[in-house]
């Protein structure tokens, strides 16, 4: 049978590390000057390429890692700086590069990842993948998985509106807080990488 409780802890751990109302802000911005289809086209890809980057994580992660030579800190590490890059280009009015490039890349890189599928939620995915007991456990964490890329999808999807109701001034103002709450996380991301290392994790 399915573990409700499980289900519940996976939804909210990744709900809360994935963070679908704080990712609007960043959607908005970086879907600024593009057609409404164009953006909700992202919007789904973006949900798509998290949900198969979990999913292959989820999966073959540990194995991936071990074969790469790669410690999770070093994972974390490198995540963190590519949304750092990211944010620079938000908080110094260089988002122009990206809302120009083509619709997939923004898809790919960095909404699906490392915004969405990030390493807290590619790490936090293996560790509960590692405690599956039986079928029921593994059906849970699936649910909870697909539940927590549902409710990304619609915070994205629904926040359309809302890039049409408060207009380039708007837009301008959402671009730069979503600037600076980026780079908060990925300086917390580097600096949790870095502490990782120095305990002898890396």
């Amino acid at each position: 049978m399915i573990d409700a409780v499980l289900l519940v802890e996976v939804f909210v751990t990744l709900f809360v590390i994935m963070d679908p109302v704080g990712t609007v802000p960043i959607f908005l911005s970086l879907t600024a000057g593009r057609s409404a289809a164009t953006a909700r086209r992202a919007a789904w890809q973006a949900v798509a390429v998290s949900f198969l980057v979990i999913t292959l994580f989820a999966l073959f992660g540990q194995q991936i890692l071990n074969y790469l030579h790669i410690s999770l800190p070093a994972l974390q590490c490198a995540g963190g700086l590519l949304l750092l890059l990211v944010a620079l280009e938000l908080l110094t009015g260089k988002q122009d590069e990206l809302t120009a490039s083509a619709d997939a890349n923004i898809a790919l890189v960095p909404l699906g990842t490392p915004l969405l599928a990030g390493p807290g939620a590619i790490v936090a995915t293996m560790l509960f993948v590692q405690d599956i007991g039986s079928w029921g456990d593994g059906v849970s964490v699936a649910l909870g998985v697909v539940g927590v890329h549902v409710a990304l999808w619609a915070a994205m999807r629904y926040s359309l509106p809302i890039l049409r109701l408060i207009r380039d001034g708007g837009v301008l103002l959402v671009t730069r807080i979503a600037g600076l709450l980026l780079s908060a996380i990925a300086v917390q991301l580097v600096a949790d990488a870095v502490r990782a290392f120095i305990a002898g994790e890396g």
